[in-house]
């Protein structure tokens, strides 16, 4: 599964004024990602606001990002909740035609228990037609998935990685260390990411790369080449951006950034809003910079 290796962008969705999504836009973004460089897509992560996305409209969304991205790299899809049935359900009905993988974040809010959530993993895994990878982000879910826990979900031989956004060094280090060798362990976090790839994950899902994919891929490729010297350099470049873009919410920053950069606008659907003006006035002037 070396196509997971590298930087994944995890895709915003535009929206025009109306709060209907901008699929002129959408190809607009697609094409500035895909020919500048990344390794794979991700539609529909939390970036891609699918929490207020209808079926229907994710369908139409993946048809579009596949039309334009030509299979030129590989396309992950999200699919997630905390209603385990209607997530197998939707799984045993879903059409898999140009995806490579599901990624899936922890059950949130009900917050299951270590074994709940190896019971929800596993069977997604059994239905899944395509391999799956988790996603541990306890600042969304509200629990973290311990390291028992993802090793023992390792094992399943469709699941084939996990992106970490814990932002838990010493957690992440050791399941680097215990993982089975073909499980890949993936940075959810842009500014950890040059960090963690020395520690021994294999890329990222990226935000800043919808905006900066030329930039952040090869600093990802050089840290995957072992040139931490021009990894670095790229890395303290990009600093300040990546961690701007989420004072004021994800996607909020990102999208704010793509509109300063021509790409799409910065409507996000409710309860998400526009970001505070201090915020847009610091991704201003870090745009002018970069």
């Amino acid at each position: 599964m070396d196509k997971f290796n590298g930087t994944g962008v995890a895709m915003v969705t535009p929206f025009s004024s109306n709060f209907e999504i901008d699929f002129n836009a959408l190809k607009k973004l697609t094409e500035h990602i895909v020919s500048n460089g990344v390794n794979y897509l991700v539609v529909m992560g939390t970036t891609g606001e699918n929490p207020t996305i209808s079926d229907f409209e994710q369908s139409r969304i993946l048809e579009t990002v596949q039309d334009v991205n030509e299979n030129r790299v590989p396309v992950v899809f999200g699919i997630g909740g905390n209603n385990t049935k209607a997530i197998i359900e939707r799984l045993k009905g879903f059409d898999y035609s140009g995806v490579d993988a599901i990624l899936s974040a922890s059950p949130y809010y009900n917050k299951p228990n270590q074994a709940g959530i190896i019971n929800h993993y596993t069977k997604m895994a059994d239905v899944s037609e395509k391999p799956i990878i988790l996603y541990n982000v306890p600042g969304r879910t509200g629990s973290m998935m311990q390291l028992d826990t993802i090793l023992k979900l390792a094992e399943h031989p469709n699941i084939i990685a996990i992106k970490e956004a814990s932002g838990n060094l010493d957690h992440c280090m050791e399941l680097i260390k215990q993982k089975p060798e073909d499980f890949m362990v993936i940075s959810g976090d842009d500014s950890y990411t040059l960090p963690f790839m020395a520690a021994g994950m294999v890329g990222v899902i990226s935000v800043i790369a919808n905006a900066y994919p030329k930039e952040f891929s090869q600093m990802v490729r050089y840290a995957l080449d072992g040139n931490f010297e021009n990894a670095r350099y790229l890395h303290y470049r990009l600093l300040p951006m990546a961690n701007a873009i989420f004072e004021d919410g994800n996607p909020g920053g990102i999208k704010y950034v793509l509109n300063e950069l021509d790409i799409c606008g910065t409507v996000m659907r409710e309860p998400l809003f526009p970001i505070i003006p201090e915020v847009q006035n610091k991704l201003k002037n870090l745009v002018a910079q970069l």
